[in-house]
């Protein structure tokens, strides 16, 4: 079994310590018990305890040089280590967590991306059927978006889908779940909010799209949407649930688009 550095160095100084203990240990039982020495050996007792005394004080003397010039450096260097590690647990730390919100981000809009809003999907309709309440779920799809791109470019298109998340975001709560799944589609997930209440939001966030005035150039450009709604039937799953919303989204696609189906 191999000991650290600090470990050999500890019992070293316990060794010291131990040794000038027992020095001055001896040293006393020769002065307690002075019946024990005869007159014709005094001198010879004195010089042992002189002998002993000087032993004493060589390695009391080690004990402190020890301590100055090996175990406190010792420490130090230990604790400039220690601190260094914990700068880079924290700075590892920190950085495990940007990549996690970056994994659940996305990043054109800045909004909750597809990962995210599966896991929050799930999370929410089991907390919500353990308390009974209910949960709406929206799928928004801007409508010709490729015209978009093939007419004013990509960068154009960019500030489309920022502008309707930006617009998406203010108009929701915050405990609502934004998510962009990709493309031109959204979804929301309104927890505690009944059909009626998800149909008035959602026609409100219609028009609010409708209404965005964006710059493609030098032209003013508009996009309208189609909207899925749904109520969790607290029965299905969430993958179910999300099938649901998207049939209603095709449906309003179907009836012509820029409309909210339910």
């Amino acid at each position: 079994m191999r000991f650290h550095k600090a470990e050999t160095a500890f019992f070293f100084f316990i060794a010291l310590i131990s040794s000038a203990a027992l020095a001055t240990f001896y040293a006393w039982s020769l002065i307690d018990h002075p019946d024990m020495v005869d007159m014709s050996g005094l001198a010879g007792t004195i010089a042992s305890l002189q002998v002993l005394l000087l032993v004493t004080a060589v390695l009391l003397a080690g004990t402190v040089a020890f301590g100055l010039f090996f175990i406190l450096p010792l420490i130090r260097t230990q604790l400039k280590e220690g601190g260094k590690l914990r700068e880079m647990t924290a700075s590892l730390s920190a950085r495990s967590r940007n990549l996690e919100q970056a994994a659940l981000t996305d990043g054109l809009t800045g909004m909750q991306n597809r990962r995210y809003f599966d896991d929050a999907l799930k999370e929410y309709l089991g907390e919500f059927r353990r308390i009974g309440k209910p949960v709406g779920l929206m799928i928004l799809d801007l409508d010709h978006f490729k015209q978009v791109n093939d007419t004013y470019g990509h960068d154009v298109g960019d500030e489309v889908l920022r502008s309707v998340a930006a617009c998406l975001k203010s108009m929701t709560r915050y405990h609502d779940v934004v998510a962009r799944l990709g493309g031109e589609e959204f979804a929301i997930v309104a927890p505690n909010m009944d059909l009626a209440l998800l149909q008035r939001l959602a026609e409100r966030m219609r028009k609010a799209i409708a209404a965005l005035e964006i710059k493609g150039g030098s032209a003013q450009l508009s996009v309208t949407s189609s909207v899925g709604l749904a109520l969790w039937d607290q029965e299905e799953t969430a993958e179910e649930f999300y099938r649901r919303a998207d049939k209603q989204l095709y449906e309003a696609k179907r009836q012509g688009r820029n409309r909210v189906c339910a």
